[in-house]
């Protein structure tokens, strides 16, 4: 796909990203144009006639049974960007910004939202010329769409609020006027079409399952290597043995450690020792990385339905039919969101009892403390204290945000969903086991350095040795911590999971089921 067409378009987490990152072009199509003309000449007809249509000449929530004169639609509708931007906090992301932007622009696109196309237009001028909005991170319950972060983003269509420019924070009048450009005036219902809607919850939903995927696939090469350094058996991953529990995302983990480990020296080894069975925390993963997986699949398909759906009010299908009614509610994606804050931090909590376990000394040839000399080393000790910090930092941002409900607009906005709340603390907790792999990386490596001569298979050794390339192994005490930000970082780039699809593939080891398109977004 080189051109993604607005509106019309099936969008996916991966091709909203890509529009974010201008790594695809988005264009609107003929087609998608006299929709969303039609719709904008149905609101305006609304607009001039005495029929009362809510948010088209009606205040707004406990205010809807007051008529508003048509001379005063087009103020009521800036008046509301202003009265209803009062987000607080720092701001979010650029990134997430540009989500907002993109997912807005496709769902208001439709057809269905009475926006001009003047509007639209302007808004993707913004989005192609690197004119973020400025977004404050608190302030959405997420019902009645994300009021206030919503507002804050389409502010500067009126030329108020900030945005992010040329590497700078400025005053949105300063910047359109370098670009000899003036602010819009809004036509009917455009305030209420421009924030009503979910896309503060969905961009950063559509960020949590890209960071969590990356997260997923790094718990089962980081796990792999655990197990082949504390020498554990594969057998608890053949898949006669997964066919009898066919969880989908348990039999993907145990046939990609399958795949991670072919051919290892170390692995074969073993294979005829006395050990009955290793700990939970190796023998389960395909039960426990395979439960967040299903978590992470059901975010995944929650959120490509939200992306393509339509979550303003009220819904304008003609002149004749509006409806107002409750698609800006949060909730059909905060619950799946706070399943995958759970997720994420149930990987951070076996990723760390690996790690303690490989503190042991319980692996033949392996040292306790993962160091030959201690008494005068500490070793390993004392990372393994900042990954049961950070699980159990985790465990604390578990509850479900969407347990909650605080009623707003004087009862009128009576159950709300806080799936922005959920929504952000999901990215925290995935940015906290990023950390944890990170740390578990950097341990599973020196587990490893006492195999040797034994080796791994190749697409490990591939991992193992990238890996050596930038933290050289622990041999007596020393500074730790760049060590472990480097190691993190390469979690958090994605570069060990492509070098193990590039190993697999130039060395002819495609599994059937390995990298699976299930798993894909």
């Amino acid at each position: 796909m080189n051109t993604f067409f607005y509106g019309q378009d099936h969008l996916t987490s991966s091709i909203a990203l890509k529009l974010s990152r201008k790594e695809l072009e988005g264009k609107f199509s003929h087609k998608t144009v006299e929709k969303i003309k039609a719709s904008a000449d149905a609101v305006e007809q609304i607009a001039q006639s005495d029929k009362i249509v809510y948010g088209i000449n009606t205040g707004f929530g406990p205010l809807c049974t007051t008529k508003i004169s048509a001379e005063d639609t087009k103020t009521l509708q800036e008046n509301l960007l202003k009265s209803h931007a009062v987000g607080l906090g720092e701001p979010v992301s650029e990134e997430i910004s540009r989500l907002m932007m993109v997912l807005k622009i496709h769902a208001l696109a439709q057809g269905y939202s009475g926006i001009r196309m003047e509007t639209l237009e302007r808004m993707l001028w913004m989005l192609e010329t690197d004119i973020i909005p400025v977004v404050p991170i608190q302030g959405s319950v997420g019902a009645s769409g994300d009021l206030a972060p919503l507002s804050h983003l389409f502010l500067p269509l009126i030329g108020l609020g900030k945005v992010h420019f040329q590497g700078s924070i400025q005053p949105t009048e300063k910047v359109l006027s370098s670009f000899g450009k003036k602010s819009l005036h809004l036509g009917a219902k455009e305030g209420l079409a421009l924030i009503n809607g979910t896309q503060f919850m969905a961009a950063h939903a559509v960020k949590v399952v890209e960071r969590l995927h990356n997260v997923l696939c790094h718990a089962d090469i980081t796990g792999a290597m655990m197990l082949e350094g504390l020498m554990g058996s594969i057998k608890p991953f053949t898949a006669e043995l997964h066919q009898l529990r066919p969880y989908v995302g348990n039999k993907h983990v145990a046939q990609t450690i399958l795949n991670l480990l072919h051919e290892s020296e170390i692995v074969n080894s073993h294979l005829y020792c006395n050990r009955v069975q290793d700990p939970y925390s190796l023998r389960c993963m395909p039960q426990v990385h395979g439960a967040s997986r299903n978590a992470w699949i059901h975010l995944k398909d929650t959120i490509e339905i939200e992306i393509n759906s339509v979550t303003d009010n009220p819904v304008v299908f003609d002149t004749d039919n509006t409806i107002s009614g409750g698609h800006f509610h949060g909730q059909p994606i905060a619950l799946p969101l706070d399943y995958a804050t759970l997720a994420a931090s149930e990987i951070g909590n076996i990723s760390d009892r690996r790690i303690y376990l490989s503190l042991e000394g319980d692996t033949p040839g392996v040292p306790k403390l993962l160091l030959k000399e201690t008494g005068l080393n500490s070793g390993l000790m004392i990372p393994q204290y900042t990954t049961a910090a950070l699980a159990s930092e985790n465990k604390g941002l578990c509850f479900p945000s969407s347990a909650d409900s605080i009623p707003t607009s004087l009862g009128q906005e009576d159950h709300v969903s806080m799936g922005s709340i959920g929504a952000r603390k999901a990215l925290q907790v995935i940015g906290n086991v990023e950390k944890i792999l990170g740390i578990e990386l950097f341990y599973a490596a020196q587990a490893m350095d006492y195999h040797a001569p034994l080796k791994s298979g190749k697409i490990m050794t591939a991992i193992y040795e990238n890996f050596r390339s930038l933290v050289p192994p622990v041999i007596q005490d020393r500074v730790m911590y760049e060590d472990l930000e480097k190691s993190i970082e390469l979690i958090k780039s994605g570069e060990l999971v492509k070098l193990a699809k590039a190993t697999a593939l130039s060395e002819g080891l495609a599994f059937e089921t390995e990298w699976s398109e299930m798993f894909e977004f």
